[in-house]
């Protein structure tokens, strides 16, 4: 899978933007405070965008983990 594939649906941040791609999820996270970037739910869903995109697992992994980052 290409860090260009889209979400099924676009994930809403609190500001109203949207991440559209994987990518844009992924520089999303590197973009983030050290402190936070740290933080386990981030990590976690770095992981599963690298296992998307490098290991095909389904994209819904991904999708979920970024939605349960910004909601903790």
């Amino acid at each position: 899978m290409s860090w260009d594939q889209a979400f099924f649906d676009p994930i809403v941040l609190p500001n109203g933007r949207k991440l559209i791609t994987l990518r844009d999820a992924a520089l999303y996270i590197t973009k983030l405070p050290k402190a936070e970037h740290d933080a386990p739910e981030w990590q976690t869903a770095m992981e599963f965008l690298l296992k998307v995109v490098e290991r095909g697992w389904p994209q819904m992994f991904a999708q979920i983990a970024m939605m349960q980052a910004l909601n903790n």
